[in-house]
């Protein structure tokens, strides 16, 4: 199997995956300057199940498309798993470990010795770490001894997450280390506008905005299935409240249940749907066991649970942008969530949803039981929500991130 096929076939079960052609998307031209040759580096990759591990995908998907030469770096996801290599694309598979509470995740092991001996031999023209652990590090350590430019990417507030994990006092170290990766990278690229200006403000140098797209053919809302929601138990007048992600403690989903509980007052037809797995789930069940919880969507089938839906509601506060939030707008869902993140920047210009300020979860609340019951104004918002999504193409973004490789090469960082 090529390597364009693999891909293919990877992303039909990861989150982010295409299906039929039917919504229009006009793509950059290809890139009229010379191919480059990237090294791209990443914790996690499909068929992993996670927000970085689809993104990564399509941007290495991408890449190819506009004729770039490709080395992936990546823990091996399995002992037999045979590295691909083509013309154009080569993968380097790196020892690792599972991720602890997560056994179906890897995180790289140090490599440092490796990559120098790959790099000196095939030296790429621009390296690209889309994580920071142990492997990322590696891939930084070794790019610097090389001189080789370096872009980074700044993907998951791992020390927001150590409050919630009953090691809140490694939070600083943990900052401390991450602003000490990034900025020792030429460039560190960040999806919002106000993650840009609160790293800045905490000493990280050299920081630029690229959105993250998402596939307006997979997530559509004409995956909507009566049948799919006969089996949660909502009838056609229920409206439904869906969220998606990990069921962890840094998700916040208390206040989802909260708001639940709220939209019941108004609506006691209401469903509530969560697409997801993670350490909470039987803890949650237990609180609420009236929800409906689908265990892991992936691929067609999560683009319906999706579509099937008629409010999205995100609580998270621990998000660097939130994929999902891009997700539900493209299939039609009005989504309820804080003022940061994903939610802020698609939010904000249209009425697709409602944004509530940060640190106010009554308001939260509130906003979800005032929507959830009105259906007719969910479905005028339906149509705003799609709207917004269409702006927001893999390929166009995919664009960006190579300005910004041909930008390190052509500049001083040269």
């Amino acid at each position: 199997m090529n390597t364009a096929a693999r891909t293919a076939a990877l992303l039909e079960r990861s989150p982010l995956s295409p299906a039929a052609p039917d919504a229009l998307e006009i793509l950059p031209a290809r890139s009229e300057h010379r191919w480059l040759r990237i090294a791209l580096v990443t914790e996690t990759y499909p068929p992993e199940v996670n927000g970085v591990a689809g993104t990564v995908a399509r941007i290495v998907e991408g890449l190819r498309e506009f004729g770039h030469e490709l080395q992936l770096v990546r823990p091996r996801q399995h002992k037999a798993e045979q590295a691909q290599s083509e013309a154009g694309f080569a993968e380097l598979l790196m020892r690792g470990l599972p991720i602890p509470r997560y056994p179906q995740l890897r995180m790289g092991l140090p490599a440092k010795r490796a990559l120098l001996r790959r790099w000196s031999f095939e030296r790429p023209d621009v390296v690209h770490i889309a994580t920071e652990g142990p492997l990322g590090w590696s891939a930084l350590q070794a790019a610097r001894q090389l001189r080789l430019p370096v872009l980074s990417e700044f993907r998951t507030n791992f020390h927001a997450y150590s409050q919630h994990y009953g090691v809140g006092w490694l939070r600083h170290p943990i900052h401390a280390y991450l602003r000490k990766f990034h900025n020792q990278c030429q460039r560190t690229l960040v999806p919002s506008e106000d993650l840009r200006a609160t790293l800045a403000g905490q000493r990280f140098e050299r920081l630029a905005v690229v959105a993250r797209g998402v596939d307006t053919e997979r997530f559509h809302p004409g995956r909507r299935d009566p049948a799919l929601r006969a089996q949660w138990g909502a009838g056609p007048d229920s409206p439904v409240l869906l969220c998606v992600g990990r069921l962890a403690a840094e998700k916040n989903l208390e206040l989802l249940l909260d708001a639940y509980a709220t939209l019941r007052q108004r609506a006691p037809q209401a469903r509530l749907v969560l697409v997801g797995d993670g350490p909470e789930r039987e803890r949650l069940r237990q609180r609420c066991p009236d929800a409906v919880f689908c265990g892991l969507q992936i691929g067609t089938a999560l683009a319906a649970h999706y579509a099937s839906a008629d409010l999205f509601a995100f609580p998270s506060l621990t998000e660097t942008f939130g994929n999902v939030v891009p997700e539900a707008l493209a299939s039609g869902l009005p989504v309820v969530a804080f003022d940061y993140a994903a939610a802020a920047k698609l939010l904000r210009e249209g009425p697709a949803g409602r944004l509530v300020p940060q640190g106010q979860p009554t308001a939260f609340c509130t906003a979800v039981a005032e929507l959830g019951s009105q259906p007719p104004e969910l479905q005028r918002m339906a149509q705003a929500a799609r709207a917004v999504a269409l702006q927001q193409g893999w390929p166009a973004i995919v664009a960006g991130i190579e300005a910004h490789y041909r930008e390190l090469l052509s500049g001083p960082e040269a």
